[in-house]
Protein backbone atom coordinates (compact mmCIF):
# COMPACT_ATOMS: atom_id res chain seq x y z
CA UNK A 1 0.00 0.00 0.00
CA UNK A 2 1.65 3.14 -1.23
CA UNK A 3 0.99 6.93 0.54
CA UNK A 4 -0.91 9.24 -2.46
CA UNK A 5 -2.44 12.50 -2.68
CA UNK A 6 -5.64 10.97 -3.71
CA UNK A 7 -8.66 11.85 -1.41
CA UNK A 8 -10.17 9.02 0.05
CA UNK A 9 -13.63 8.31 2.03
CA UNK A 10 -15.15 4.85 3.51
CA UNK A 11 -17.40 4.55 6.22
CA UNK A 12 -15.96 4.19 9.74
CA UNK A 13 -18.93 2.33 11.76
CA UNK A 14 -19.98 -0.98 11.43
CA UNK A 15 -22.33 -1.81 8.54
CA UNK A 16 -26.35 -2.65 9.51
CA UNK A 17 -29.27 -0.33 10.71
CA UNK A 18 -28.22 1.96 13.92
CA UNK A 19 -28.74 5.64 14.92
CA UNK A 20 -26.03 7.02 13.68
CA UNK A 21 -23.01 6.55 11.03
CA UNK A 22 -19.75 8.21 10.54
CA UNK A 23 -18.48 8.28 7.12
CA UNK A 24 -14.46 9.17 6.35
CA UNK A 25 -13.16 11.54 3.94
CA UNK A 26 -9.54 12.80 3.98
CA UNK A 27 -7.19 14.47 1.32
CA UNK A 28 -6.10 17.52 -0.39
CA UNK A 29 -10.17 17.55 -1.96
CA UNK A 30 -12.14 16.79 0.95
CA UNK A 31 -13.87 19.56 2.23
CA UNK A 32 -14.34 20.69 -1.70
CA UNK A 33 -16.18 17.18 -2.46
CA UNK A 34 -18.22 17.45 -0.11
CA UNK A 35 -19.19 21.23 -0.24
CA UNK A 36 -20.34 19.77 -4.12
CA UNK A 37 -23.26 17.49 -1.96
CA UNK A 38 -23.74 20.00 0.96
CA UNK A 39 -26.29 22.77 1.42
CA UNK A 40 -23.00 25.05 2.77
CA UNK A 41 -19.74 25.74 1.66
CA UNK A 42 -17.17 23.92 4.01
CA UNK A 43 -14.25 25.45 2.29
CA UNK A 44 -14.49 28.95 4.31
CA UNK A 45 -15.30 26.97 7.78
CA UNK A 46 -13.03 26.76 11.03
CA UNK A 47 -11.27 23.81 11.80
CA UNK A 48 -13.10 21.88 14.52
CA UNK A 49 -16.44 22.87 13.74
CA UNK A 50 -19.82 21.12 13.02
CA UNK A 51 -22.28 21.79 10.38
CA UNK A 52 -26.05 21.03 10.23
CA UNK A 53 -27.49 20.55 6.79
CA UNK A 54 -28.47 18.77 3.34
CA UNK A 55 -26.68 15.98 1.70
CA UNK A 56 -27.87 15.55 -1.87
CA UNK A 57 -27.23 13.58 -5.13
CA UNK A 58 -24.88 15.16 -7.46
CA UNK A 59 -28.53 15.69 -9.58
CA UNK A 60 -29.45 17.58 -6.66
CA UNK A 61 -31.72 14.57 -4.93
CA UNK A 62 -32.12 15.03 -1.22
CA UNK A 63 -30.62 12.00 0.75
CA UNK A 64 -30.16 12.90 4.53
CA UNK A 65 -30.33 14.93 6.73
CA UNK A 66 -26.24 15.19 7.96
CA UNK A 67 -24.21 16.74 10.34
CA UNK A 68 -20.60 17.30 9.49
CA UNK A 69 -17.61 17.91 11.45
CA UNK A 70 -14.45 19.77 9.46
CA UNK A 71 -11.18 19.41 9.94
CA UNK A 72 -8.23 21.48 8.40
CA UNK A 73 -4.76 20.49 6.57
CA UNK A 74 -2.06 19.60 9.96
CA UNK A 75 -4.96 19.49 12.46
CA UNK A 76 -6.72 16.10 11.36
CA UNK A 77 -6.26 12.52 12.45
CA UNK A 78 -4.75 11.46 8.96
CA UNK A 79 -2.51 15.06 9.10
CA UNK A 80 -4.80 16.12 5.96
CA UNK A 81 -8.30 17.95 4.89
CA UNK A 82 -10.86 16.23 6.42
CA UNK A 83 -14.68 15.88 6.90
CA UNK A 84 -16.71 13.50 8.95
CA UNK A 85 -20.60 12.76 7.70
CA UNK A 86 -22.52 11.44 10.52
CA UNK A 87 -25.65 10.50 8.79
CA UNK A 88 -28.66 8.03 9.79
CA UNK A 89 -27.40 4.28 9.61
CA UNK A 90 -29.71 2.88 7.04
CA UNK A 91 -27.81 1.01 4.96
CA UNK A 92 -29.21 2.90 1.60
CA UNK A 93 -28.57 6.15 3.12
CA UNK A 94 -24.76 5.02 3.71
CA UNK A 95 -24.38 3.68 0.50
CA UNK A 96 -25.77 6.43 -1.47
CA UNK A 97 -23.38 8.89 0.55
CA UNK A 98 -20.61 6.68 -0.56
CA UNK A 99 -21.52 6.44 -3.76
CA UNK A 100 -22.23 10.21 -4.23
CA UNK A 101 -18.57 10.82 -2.80
CA UNK A 102 -17.09 8.66 -5.57
CA UNK A 103 -18.93 10.40 -7.73
CA UNK A 104 -17.75 13.42 -6.52
CA UNK A 105 -14.07 12.40 -7.14
CA UNK A 106 -12.94 10.48 -4.00
CA UNK A 107 -12.21 6.65 -3.97
CA UNK A 108 -12.72 3.95 -1.49
CA UNK A 109 -9.66 3.90 1.32
CA UNK A 110 -8.16 0.87 2.03
CA UNK A 111 -7.78 -1.18 4.81
CA UNK A 112 -5.98 1.12 7.19
CA UNK A 113 -5.21 3.76 5.30
CA UNK A 114 -6.32 6.47 7.16
CA UNK A 115 -3.83 5.45 10.30
CA UNK A 116 -1.27 4.60 7.58
CA UNK A 117 -1.58 8.32 6.37
CA UNK A 118 -1.47 9.64 9.76
CA UNK A 119 2.39 7.74 10.33
CA UNK A 120 3.42 9.21 6.74
CA UNK A 121 1.76 12.33 8.11
CA UNK A 122 4.32 12.30 11.00
CA UNK A 123 0.99 12.39 13.28
CA UNK A 124 2.05 8.97 15.03
CA UNK A 125 5.08 6.99 14.74
CA UNK A 126 4.79 2.91 13.98
CA UNK A 127 4.53 1.94 17.18
CA UNK A 128 1.33 4.36 18.28
CA UNK A 129 0.04 3.02 14.27
CA UNK A 130 -0.73 -0.37 16.01
CA UNK A 131 -1.86 0.30 19.48
CA UNK A 132 -4.71 2.38 17.28
CA UNK A 133 -5.54 -1.38 16.15
CA UNK A 134 -5.05 -2.54 19.59
CA UNK A 135 -7.14 0.06 21.15
CA UNK A 136 -10.20 -0.93 18.75
CA UNK A 137 -9.81 -4.72 19.33
CA UNK A 138 -9.37 -4.53 23.47
CA UNK A 139 -11.86 -6.23 25.66
CA UNK A 140 -10.76 -5.68 28.66
CA UNK A 141 -9.16 -2.76 31.31
CA UNK A 142 -5.78 -4.39 30.95
CA UNK A 143 -6.20 -4.60 27.02
CA UNK A 144 -7.06 -0.86 26.90
CA UNK A 145 -4.72 0.65 29.52
CA UNK A 146 -1.59 -1.21 27.55
CA UNK A 147 -3.09 -0.19 23.79
CA UNK A 148 -3.87 3.43 25.29
CA UNK A 149 -0.46 4.13 26.81
CA UNK A 150 1.08 2.95 23.42
CA UNK A 151 -0.87 4.83 21.59
CA UNK A 152 0.06 7.97 23.81
CA UNK A 153 3.63 7.27 23.24
CA UNK A 154 5.15 6.14 26.33
CA UNK A 155 6.74 3.03 24.42
CA UNK A 156 7.64 5.11 21.88
CA UNK A 157 9.67 7.80 23.97
CA UNK A 158 11.32 4.86 25.79
CA UNK A 159 12.77 2.88 23.04
CA UNK A 160 13.96 6.45 21.51
CA UNK A 161 16.00 7.51 24.17
CA UNK A 162 17.48 4.42 24.24
CA UNK A 163 18.22 4.24 20.20
CA UNK A 164 19.61 8.31 20.93
CA UNK A 165 22.26 6.91 23.63
CA UNK A 166 23.30 3.90 21.34
CA UNK A 167 23.44 7.07 18.39
CA UNK A 168 25.61 8.95 20.90
CA UNK A 169 27.85 6.28 21.29
CA UNK A 170 28.01 4.68 17.98
CA UNK A 171 29.10 8.41 16.54
CA UNK A 172 32.05 8.08 18.25
CA UNK A 173 33.21 4.49 17.68
CA UNK A 174 32.39 5.27 14.28
CA UNK A 175 35.13 8.83 14.57
CA UNK A 176 37.59 6.08 16.01
CA UNK A 177 37.72 4.56 13.18
CA UNK A 178 38.25 7.53 11.14
CA UNK A 179 41.52 8.53 13.08
CA UNK A 180 42.72 4.22 13.49
CA UNK A 181 45.66 5.11 12.62
CA UNK A 182 46.11 8.05 15.19
CA UNK A 183 45.74 5.30 18.14
CA UNK A 184 42.76 7.52 19.38
CA UNK A 185 39.82 7.13 21.39
CA UNK A 186 37.17 8.84 21.95
CA UNK A 187 34.64 6.70 23.16
CA UNK A 188 35.04 5.50 27.00
CA UNK A 189 34.99 1.55 26.74
CA UNK A 190 33.77 1.29 30.41
CA UNK A 191 31.23 3.87 30.26
CA UNK A 192 30.23 2.04 26.88
CA UNK A 193 29.93 -1.29 27.99
CA UNK A 194 27.96 -0.21 30.96
CA UNK A 195 25.38 1.62 28.73
CA UNK A 196 24.87 -1.69 26.68
CA UNK A 197 24.60 -3.88 29.68
CA UNK A 198 22.13 -1.51 31.24
CA UNK A 199 19.98 -1.42 27.39
CA UNK A 200 20.27 -5.23 27.51
CA UNK A 201 18.52 -5.65 30.63
CA UNK A 202 15.99 -2.85 30.05
CA UNK A 203 15.28 -4.79 26.42
CA UNK A 204 15.16 -7.89 28.21
CA UNK A 205 12.77 -6.66 30.92
CA UNK A 206 10.68 -5.49 27.65
CA UNK A 207 10.47 -8.84 25.73
CA UNK A 208 9.54 -10.73 29.41
CA UNK A 209 6.65 -8.29 29.24
CA UNK A 210 5.38 -9.79 26.36
CA UNK A 211 3.92 -13.04 27.50
CA UNK A 212 2.06 -11.02 30.27
CA UNK A 213 1.03 -8.46 27.23
CA UNK A 214 0.02 -11.07 24.87
CA UNK A 215 -2.23 -12.89 27.81
CA UNK A 216 -3.75 -9.45 28.19
CA UNK A 217 -4.34 -8.67 24.74
CA UNK A 218 -6.00 -12.56 23.84
CA UNK A 219 -7.43 -13.43 26.98
CA UNK A 220 -6.00 -16.10 29.27
CA UNK A 221 -6.59 -19.57 28.46
CA UNK A 222 -7.76 -21.65 31.88
CA UNK A 223 -8.33 -24.95 32.05
CA UNK A 224 -10.09 -26.18 34.51
CA UNK A 225 -9.09 -30.40 35.05
CA UNK A 226 -9.70 -33.73 37.56
CA UNK A 227 -11.56 -36.60 38.03
CA UNK A 228 -15.08 -36.64 37.32
CA UNK A 229 -17.27 -35.44 40.77
CA UNK A 230 -14.56 -33.06 41.99
CA UNK A 231 -16.48 -30.12 41.29
CA UNK A 232 -15.26 -28.78 38.07
CA UNK A 233 -18.81 -27.71 36.97
CA UNK A 234 -19.40 -25.76 40.33
CA UNK A 235 -15.98 -24.19 40.66
CA UNK A 236 -16.87 -23.11 36.91
CA UNK A 237 -20.19 -21.42 38.19
CA UNK A 238 -19.22 -19.73 40.84
CA UNK A 239 -16.28 -18.18 39.35
CA UNK A 240 -18.60 -17.23 36.88
CA UNK A 241 -21.55 -15.95 39.41
CA UNK A 242 -24.09 -18.10 37.10
CA UNK A 243 -25.45 -21.41 36.60
CA UNK A 244 -23.48 -22.09 33.28
CA UNK A 245 -22.70 -25.69 33.42
CA UNK A 246 -24.75 -28.60 34.40
CA UNK A 247 -24.32 -29.85 37.78
CA UNK A 248 -25.20 -33.44 38.97
CA UNK A 249 -23.61 -36.17 41.34
CA UNK A 250 -23.53 -38.72 38.28
CA UNK A 251 -19.80 -39.23 36.89
CA UNK A 252 -19.54 -38.29 33.23
CA UNK A 253 -22.53 -35.42 33.21
CA UNK A 254 -19.89 -32.89 31.36
CA UNK A 255 -18.91 -34.59 28.18
CA UNK A 256 -17.50 -31.81 26.00
CA UNK A 257 -15.35 -28.42 27.24
CA UNK A 258 -17.72 -24.98 27.96
CA UNK A 259 -15.96 -22.09 27.76
CA UNK A 260 -16.92 -19.09 28.90
CA UNK A 261 -15.27 -15.24 29.92
CA UNK A 262 -14.12 -14.45 33.29
CA UNK A 263 -12.57 -10.65 33.60
CA UNK A 264 -10.75 -10.12 37.44
CA UNK A 265 -8.92 -6.55 37.95
CA UNK A 266 -9.18 -5.73 34.49
CA UNK A 267 -8.00 -9.21 33.00
CA UNK A 268 -9.95 -11.85 30.89
CA UNK A 269 -9.69 -15.44 31.41
CA UNK A 270 -11.01 -17.45 29.03
CA UNK A 271 -12.05 -20.56 31.41
CA UNK A 272 -12.89 -24.31 30.18
CA UNK A 273 -14.68 -26.68 31.93
CA UNK A 274 -13.16 -30.05 30.98
CA UNK A 275 -14.56 -33.53 31.25
CA UNK A 276 -13.69 -35.38 34.51
CA UNK A 277 -11.05 -37.42 32.98
CA UNK A 278 -10.69 -41.26 33.86
CA UNK A 279 -10.07 -44.61 32.49
CA UNK A 280 -13.33 -47.07 31.46
CA UNK A 281 -15.08 -44.18 30.22
CA UNK A 282 -17.63 -45.04 27.27
CA UNK A 283 -17.21 -43.76 24.23
CA UNK A 284 -18.96 -40.26 24.17
CA UNK A 285 -17.34 -39.44 27.26
CA UNK A 286 -14.43 -40.91 26.24
CA UNK A 287 -14.47 -38.22 23.22
CA UNK A 288 -15.09 -35.21 25.53
CA UNK A 289 -12.00 -36.49 28.01
CA UNK A 290 -9.86 -36.47 24.64
CA UNK A 291 -10.88 -32.69 24.35
CA UNK A 292 -10.45 -32.07 27.93
CA UNK A 293 -6.47 -33.30 27.13
CA UNK A 294 -6.32 -30.65 23.62
CA UNK A 295 -7.62 -28.01 26.20
CA UNK A 296 -4.62 -28.23 29.03
CA UNK A 297 -1.69 -28.34 25.68
CA UNK A 298 -3.81 -24.76 24.64
CA UNK A 299 -4.55 -23.61 28.12
CA UNK A 300 -2.01 -20.77 29.85
CA UNK A 301 -3.03 -22.37 33.32
CA UNK A 302 -4.45 -25.39 34.58
CA UNK A 303 -6.22 -25.80 37.49
CA UNK A 304 -6.21 -29.23 39.22
CA UNK A 305 -9.14 -29.90 41.02
CA UNK A 306 -9.24 -32.39 43.75
CA UNK A 307 -11.80 -33.66 45.91
CA UNK A 308 -10.77 -33.49 49.47
CA UNK A 309 -13.73 -35.60 50.68
CA UNK A 310 -12.05 -38.36 49.05
CA UNK A 311 -9.03 -40.50 50.57
CA UNK A 312 -6.09 -39.83 48.62
CA UNK A 313 -7.68 -38.17 45.86
CA UNK A 314 -5.39 -34.40 46.99
CA UNK A 315 -2.03 -36.89 46.63
CA UNK A 316 -2.95 -38.19 43.35
CA UNK A 317 -3.79 -34.58 41.91
CA UNK A 318 -0.43 -33.23 43.49
CA UNK A 319 1.35 -36.29 41.34
CA UNK A 320 -1.05 -35.75 38.14
CA UNK A 321 0.18 -31.76 38.76
CA UNK A 322 3.73 -32.57 38.63
CA UNK A 323 3.21 -34.88 35.14
CA UNK A 324 1.42 -32.31 33.48
CA UNK A 325 4.28 -29.68 34.61
CA UNK A 326 7.21 -32.20 33.47
CA UNK A 327 5.26 -32.38 30.17
CA UNK A 328 4.52 -29.00 29.77
CA UNK A 329 7.16 -26.75 30.95
CA UNK A 330 5.50 -24.15 30.21
CA UNK A 331 1.83 -24.26 32.01
CA UNK A 332 1.31 -22.81 35.43
CA UNK A 333 -0.79 -25.11 37.43
CA UNK A 334 -2.76 -24.33 40.44
CA UNK A 335 -3.38 -27.25 42.73
CA UNK A 336 -7.01 -26.53 44.50
CA UNK A 337 -8.23 -29.12 46.99
CA UNK A 338 -12.40 -28.57 46.86
CA UNK A 339 -15.22 -29.75 48.89
CA UNK A 340 -13.55 -28.20 52.43
CA UNK A 341 -17.18 -27.83 53.99
CA UNK A 342 -17.57 -31.97 53.87
CA UNK A 343 -14.14 -33.08 54.75
CA UNK A 344 -14.11 -34.53 58.02
CA UNK A 345 -10.22 -35.30 58.02
CA UNK A 346 -7.44 -32.61 59.05
CA UNK A 347 -6.42 -30.50 55.95
CA UNK A 348 -2.58 -31.27 55.32
CA UNK A 349 -1.99 -27.54 54.35
CA UNK A 350 2.18 -28.32 54.55
CA UNK A 351 1.65 -30.07 50.94
CA UNK A 352 2.78 -26.90 49.09
CA UNK A 353 0.95 -23.91 47.99
CA UNK A 354 -2.64 -25.26 47.45
CA UNK A 355 -5.86 -23.05 47.50
CA UNK A 356 -8.41 -25.31 49.82
CA UNK A 357 -12.21 -23.87 48.22
CA UNK A 358 -15.16 -25.09 48.62
CA UNK A 359 -16.87 -24.78 45.30
CA UNK A 360 -20.93 -25.02 46.38
CA UNK A 361 -20.30 -22.47 49.28
CA UNK A 362 -18.20 -20.27 47.92
CA UNK A 363 -15.22 -20.67 50.20
CA UNK A 364 -11.55 -19.37 48.96
CA UNK A 365 -12.58 -18.04 45.69
CA UNK A 366 -11.42 -14.60 46.35
CA UNK A 367 -8.34 -16.17 47.24
CA UNK A 368 -7.97 -18.28 43.85
CA UNK A 369 -8.83 -15.29 41.50
CA UNK A 370 -6.01 -13.33 43.48
CA UNK A 371 -3.71 -16.26 42.67
CA UNK A 372 -4.71 -16.05 38.67
CA UNK A 373 -4.33 -12.67 38.77
CA UNK A 374 -0.94 -13.01 40.36
CA UNK A 375 0.49 -15.78 38.09
CA UNK A 376 -0.05 -13.65 35.22
CA UNK A 377 1.18 -10.35 36.59
CA UNK A 378 4.07 -11.78 38.17
CA UNK A 379 6.33 -9.30 39.40
CA UNK A 380 5.12 -6.24 36.59
CA UNK A 381 3.64 -3.38 37.81
CA UNK A 382 1.03 -2.54 34.84
CA UNK A 383 0.13 1.22 36.28
CA UNK A 384 4.14 2.14 36.23
CA UNK A 385 5.68 -0.33 33.60
CA UNK A 386 5.35 -0.51 30.01
CA UNK A 387 4.08 -3.89 28.74
CA UNK A 388 4.81 -5.06 25.62
CA UNK A 389 1.55 -7.21 23.99
CA UNK A 390 2.94 -6.77 19.89
CA UNK A 391 4.23 -9.77 18.68
CA UNK A 392 6.35 -7.88 15.90
CA UNK A 393 7.52 -5.48 18.47
CA UNK A 394 8.91 -8.75 20.79
CA UNK A 395 10.98 -10.13 17.56
CA UNK A 396 12.53 -6.54 17.37
CA UNK A 397 13.65 -6.74 21.17
CA UNK A 398 14.63 -9.68 21.01
CA UNK A 399 17.17 -8.97 17.62
CA UNK A 400 18.16 -6.33 19.66
CA UNK A 401 19.25 -8.35 22.59
CA UNK A 402 21.43 -10.25 20.08
CA UNK A 403 23.27 -7.30 18.28
CA UNK A 404 23.69 -5.85 21.77
CA UNK A 405 25.09 -8.69 23.77
CA UNK A 406 27.84 -9.38 20.96
CA UNK A 407 28.72 -5.53 21.42
CA UNK A 408 28.51 -6.60 24.86
CA UNK A 409 31.31 -9.43 24.18
CA UNK A 410 33.17 -7.16 21.55
CA UNK A 411 34.05 -4.47 24.51
CA UNK A 412 34.82 -7.18 27.34
CA UNK A 413 37.39 -8.49 25.20
CA UNK A 414 39.12 -5.81 23.25
CA UNK A 415 37.65 -6.42 20.11
CA UNK A 416 38.69 -4.16 17.55
CA UNK A 417 36.12 -0.91 17.01
CA UNK A 418 34.52 -1.76 13.54
CA UNK A 419 33.00 -5.33 15.14
CA UNK A 420 31.44 -3.00 17.61
CA UNK A 421 29.74 -0.46 15.24
CA UNK A 422 28.26 -2.55 12.92
CA UNK A 423 26.46 -4.79 15.95
CA UNK A 424 25.40 -1.42 17.60
CA UNK A 425 24.30 -0.10 14.05
CA UNK A 426 22.10 -3.57 13.61
CA UNK A 427 20.96 -2.72 17.00
CA UNK A 428 20.10 0.67 16.53
CA UNK A 429 18.10 -0.25 13.26
CA UNK A 430 16.13 -3.37 15.02
CA UNK A 431 15.00 -1.00 17.54
CA UNK A 432 14.18 1.92 14.75
CA UNK A 433 11.42 -0.61 13.22
CA UNK A 434 9.48 -0.46 15.97
CA UNK A 435 8.49 2.97 16.04
CA UNK A 436 9.33 3.49 12.22
CA UNK A 437 12.27 5.15 11.73
CA UNK A 438 13.09 2.35 9.73
CA UNK A 439 10.36 1.23 7.83
CA UNK A 440 10.12 -0.71 4.06
CA UNK A 441 6.72 -0.19 1.79
CA UNK A 442 6.59 -4.46 2.49
CA UNK A 443 6.73 -3.49 6.42
CA UNK A 444 4.11 -0.89 6.12
CA UNK A 445 1.69 -2.69 4.26
CA UNK A 446 1.60 -6.18 5.88
CA UNK A 447 0.60 -3.78 9.10
CA UNK A 448 -1.93 -1.76 7.62
CA UNK A 449 -3.73 -4.07 5.72
CA UNK A 450 -4.38 -5.56 9.01
CA UNK A 451 -6.51 -2.62 10.08
CA UNK A 452 -10.21 -2.62 9.07
CA UNK A 453 -11.42 -0.15 6.40
CA UNK A 454 -12.74 3.14 7.78
CA UNK A 455 -9.48 2.99 10.03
Amino acid sequence: MIHSNDTICALSTPNGVGAIAIIRISGDKALGIVSKTFSKNLLDKNTHTAHFGYFKSLTGELIDEVLITVFAHGKSFTGEESAEIACHASPYIQQQIIQTLLDGGCRLANPGEYTMRAFMNGKLDLSQAEAVADLIASQSKGAHDIALKQLRGGFSSELKDLREKLIHFASLVELELDFAEEDVEFADRKELLQLVIDVIKYINRLSKSFELGNAIKNGVPVAIVGAPNTGKSTLLNQLLGEERAIVSNIAGTTRDVIEEVLNIDGIQFRLIDTAGIREGAEEIEAMGIERSKEKIYQANIVLCLADVSIENSLNEVIDWAKEIQSTYQDKKIIIIANKVDINDRPLDTARGPIIYISAKAGLGIDELKQKLVELITGDFNMANETIVSNVRHFDALKRTATSLEKAKFDLENNITADFVAMDIRQAMYDLGTITGDISTDDLLGNIFAKFCIGK
